[in-house]
């Protein structure tokens, strides 16, 4: 047998069986779908953000996927930077995880709904030059339809928190 042949016939041990249709789960309960999993909805939609002069920061969309279980963001600065994060809820720990990544930072920061409907979340930015300080963001739904989003990132030689960006989420039309 030649080595195709051999190679033709190892494929074919390994290759796992064609999947069968299984009615069984038809019935049963999407993963995803509590109210615990839907907190973060209020972010979901394709926004023009601006900053607080009202000058346009850039776009984002922010999509539902994987069933419902992942939130995942697609920026685009005005200047033309982009950046993407995945935002799911951790079922272990009941806390919301959002875990940002652009070509200057990585942000890793958990949180959950405080009593006022705001998504609060708290954890580290990690630059590329090796710098790393602790780090909160706070979405906060508005009665019009609007996000507004506060980031902010702690500066220990004033030992106090300073704003990293402050946006206004507006859905497009």
């Amino acid at each position: 047998m030649g080595f195709r042949h051999t190679l033709l016939a190892a494929l074919m041990v390994v290759a796992p069986p064609a999947m069968a249709q299984d009615n069984s789960t038809a019935d049963q309960p999407q993963p995803c779908q509590s109210a615990p999993y839907r907190s973060f909805d209020f972010w979901i939609g394709d926004w023009i953000v601006t900053d607080p002069t009202g000058e346009v920061a850039g776009t984002n969309t922010i999509t539902r996927e994987e069933g419902g279980c992942l939130l995942v963001e697609h920026w685009t600065g005005s200047t033309g930077t982009t950046g993407m994060s995945f935002n799911y809820l951790n079922p272990v720990t009941g806390m919301w995880r959002q875990v940002w990544v652009s070509g200057s930072v990585i942000i890793d920061y958990d949180g959950g709904l405080n009593q006022r409907g705001q998504m609060i979340l708290e954890g580290t930015i990690n630059y590329r030059n090796g710098d790393s300080f602790d780090f909160r963001g706070t979405w906060t739904p508005n009665e019009n339809g609007s996000v507004r989003q506060h980031l902010e990132q702690y500066n220990p030689e004033k030992k106090g928190w300073e704003d990293w960006f402050v946006g206004t989420y507006r859905k497009k039309r």
